[in-house]
């Protein structure tokens, strides 16, 4: 019996997590950095709808990077 060296399912779904997980969180990161400089924008011209909207995408975003991060840990620290 020859024994399997290397798991391709298991190393297909690290790649695929490790990829999906690093572009979704440096995306939202950017999102939410991108709507915090709108924001200061927007308040410096007297805009206050579309600055509570750019904070509010800001709050969005932070909440799914911290999110994403916590996820993260947890999942490594289970195994």
């Amino acid at each position: 019996m020859i024994g399997t060296i290397v798991d391709t399912k298991e190393l297909w779904e690290t790649v695929v997590a490790s990829l999906v997980a690093g572009v979704g969180i440096t995306a939202s990161f950017s999102v939410m950095i991108f709507s915090l400089a709108r924001l200061a924008d927007l308040r410096r011209s007297d805009r206050p709808l579309l600055a509570a909207g750019a904070g509010g995408m800001a709050a969005l975003a932070f909440i799914v990077t911290a999110g994403g991060i916590i996820l993260g840990m947890v999942v490594m620290l289970s195994k």
